[in-house]
């Protein structure tokens, strides 16, 4: 079998490089380039490994490989942290691996492969990075909120918005949202607040409860606003206020 190892090499340099990057997009890593270059460069060497014939050496110099490539690149921060460097650094080359995969069963020529490995990988990763960044932002600010209401208990999937500073104009309640048909508006319990919208002014339908659980702390003093269209966040019926998010 004819190998083309200096392509290989250059190969395996621009795959180490770019996922050395996503790396530290998704630890949120202040990127040394310098350093992300150097790591690369030595992450190309694992080409010559297939020179090896005995396995379990092969596979003993792709992990020092890798382990060397960390340090390189992030420096030494602790054994923990070096263990999930390494443990990304593999997830990341594990989902391009699946991608290498695919073209690879397209029966195209080596320098057709090669192209599209260097064309694909960067798109490859950017998507992947893009959906890591929303995901991130969506756990990070997402919360299981228990409400209690007049001797019932609901549940709800909720949502820090930093956009929602809605008060009551009369004692500065904050104003949680929330969209459901679980909880019906009571007069006797309720208040209509002024809210201005982009479009118009209106009165938003507003709950005074007993209190809220999020994470296990009680807020109380909060009023909850009934929205009549559906949030646009996946699975989240509440929007929480920004406010008594602070201690949290």
């Amino acid at each position: 079998m004819l190998v083309y190892v200096d392509l290989l090499f250059i190969l395996n340099v621009w795959i180490d490089f770019l996922i050395l990057i996503s790396e530290c997009i998704v630890l949120k890593y202040k990127t040394n380039y310098k350093r992300v270059i150097l790591s690369s460069l030595v992450g190309g060497l694992s080409t010559f490994i297939i020179f090896i014939s005995n396995e379990p050496l092969t596979i003993f110099f792709k992990v020092l490989i890798c382990f060397l490539m960390i340090l390189i690149a992030f420096r030494y921060k602790g054994i923990k942290t070096l263990f999930e460097e390494v443990f990304y650094f593999y997830l990341l080359s594990i989902i391009l691996a699946g991608v290498f995969l695919m073209i690879k069963e397209s029966n195209v020529n080596a320098l057709t492969y090669c192209f599209l490995l260097i064309l694909l990988t960067p798109i490859i990763m950017i998507i992947y990075n893009k959906n890591i960044r929303r995901l991130d932002t969506y756990y990070k600010d997402r919360y299981d909120v228990l409400l209690y209401y007049k001797d019932d208990v609901y549940k709800f999937n909720g949502y820090l918005d930093t956009g929602n500073n809605l008060y009551d104009q009369y004692k500065r309640r904050p104003i949680v949202l929330i969209y459901s048909n679980k909880i019906k508006f009571d007069y006797k319990d309720g208040i209509l607040v002024p809210m201005e919208t982009a479009n118009s002014k209106t009165l938003l339908k507003c709950l005074k409860i007993d209190k809220l659980v999020i994470d296990g702390k009680i807020i109380k003093n909060v009023l909850i606003g009934l929205s009549t269209k559906k949030f646009k966040i996946q699975d989240i019926d509440m929007i929480l206020h920004k406010d008594i998010m602070g201690g949290l």
